[in-house]
């Protein structure tokens, strides 16, 4: 009975998402002989301005990769 448990930052399409869930309960199945039925996975869409990593949030660094491509412009 795996519970599969995944943190995505917010941003994918349903087909991308649909397409991961898949893959996930794909690789249970065969990393270990997991029955489609008994899998579970949960998606959590994270807000990318709760995401950080080395003090700086998904929100931050886009915004400094878009003024960092329009001063270079």
């Amino acid at each position: 009975m795996p519970l599969i448990e995944v943190s995505i930052a917010r941003g994918r399409t349903p087909e991308q998402l649909r397409s991961l869930i898949a893959e996930l309960h794909r690789a249970a199945e065969t990393a270990v002989g997991a029955v489609p039925y008994n899998t579970t996975v949960i998606v959590r869409e994270i807000e990318h301005e709760h995401w950080s990593r080395g003090n700086q949030t998904i929100a931050e660094r886009n915004a400094a990769s878009v003024a960092q491509q329009a001063s270079s412009k």
